[in-house]
């Protein structure tokens, strides 16, 4: 260790240049060992063991690596999800674990309702088909297309992003309905929306279903070819939240060439970049049966300058509070 430092964070991997506003943060006694990789096996055991704590953005971390972080008083997420992060065997080996889950909810809640708002209003329909319009102009207006004031939309998850997103869809008129077994009885009433008891009554009701919550063992593959065949024919699916939620790209394609799915706007995948499917294929390409109608953004949601900088400077505050005061905020304790 550096003279004059007491403690040494490892951080494995960073999208965005060096450390440097994390060790602004965590202060002069903490030297920062910087892996710059997110590959897992390439992380040095004599490393590992030094390290009073340890910040992980994208890489793996799993019972092979953990073994070696014999003085390690927590690992800390950057982001909120933490399926990369082997919790069973953190808790074997004593370490407690937090994610960082408060940042971002602006911009999160903005990309949701900027992608609903657009599919709602057909935006990238009408763009996609107007080039190839060589007579008559207003008269392709694409059909149906409701009023905001007409729709239900369905949000699945009403934590910090989900009540953010209810709170920006009240003044476009929005019926809201909201599926969120975690909340309080009376939570609906505090944030203004319809609460449902069963997820089912949602997916059948709705004309919009947004997701925010997390991938566990109760929400993966939430949505399957049986959950979007219980969909009001042309309903618009929007996910910003785990692509987990959505694994099966077959039944998303199925869904939309028939036209159950009316279209479909998705920020996060299982496989990231995605790889080879007939229905990426057609988005890659821009199918006619599919222009406008498929949504897909880079998984950055979460993104803005502002929202950088506020994830890695709460997630070093987590370590400096850990380090100072023994104390693990935003722990998570779940590991289904």
């Amino acid at each position: 260790m550096t003279a004059g430092r007491r403690y040494v964070v490892g951080i494995t991997d960073h999208m965005i240049g060096t450390p440097d506003l994390e060790a602004d943060v965590l202060g002069d006694d903490v030297e920062i060992d910087f892996f710059a990789s997110t590959d897992e096996a390439s992380f040095d055991p004599d490393r590992l063991r030094k390290l009073d704590a340890l910040m992980v953005w994208g890489a793996r971390l799993g019972p092979g690596s953990i073994a070696h972080l014999a003085r390690c008083k927590g690992v800390v997420r950057y982001g909120v999800g933490y399926e990369k992060i082997d919790l069973a065997a953190l808790k074997v080996a004593g370490i407690p674990f937090a994610n960082n889950p408060d940042y971002g909810t602006e911009e999160v809640a903005d990309h949701a309702l900027a992608m609903i708002l657009s599919l709602h209003r057909r935006l990238f329909e009408h763009d996609a088909r107007a080039r190839a319009y060589t007579s008559g102009w207003q008269v392709h207006s694409l059909k149906p297309l409701s009023r905001s004031n007409r729709a239900t939309v369905g949000v699945v998850g009403v934590g910090r992003i989900g009540t953010a997103v209810v709170n920006r869809l009240k003044p476009f008129g929005y019926r809201i309905l909201a599926y969120d077994p975690g909340q309080p009885p009376g939570h609906e009433k505090a944030i203004g929306y319809e609460r449902t008891d069963q997820l089912g009554d949602l997916f059948a009701q709705s004309d919009i279903v947004t997701l925010h919550c997390p991938a566990n063992a109760q929400t993966r593959g939430l949505l399957n070819a049986e959950s979007l065949a219980r969909l009001k024919p042309g309903t618009i699916i929007v996910n910003t939240a785990r692509g987990e939620l959505m694994e099966d790209l077959d039944a998303l394609e199925a869904a939309l060439r028939s036209g159950q799915l009316a279209a479909a706007a998705i920020d996060t995948l299982v496989k990231e970049p995605p790889g080879d499917h007939p229905l990426l294929t057609a988005w890659r390409d821009r199918d006619e049966w599919l222009a406008g109608r498929l949504v897909i953004t880079p998984h950055n949601a979460f993104y803005s300058d502002h929202a950088a900088i506020e994830m890695r400077r709460n997630a070093a505050k987590t370590v400096r509070i850990l380090l100072d005061e023994g104390r693990l905020r935003n722990q998570v304790t779940d590991g289904s």
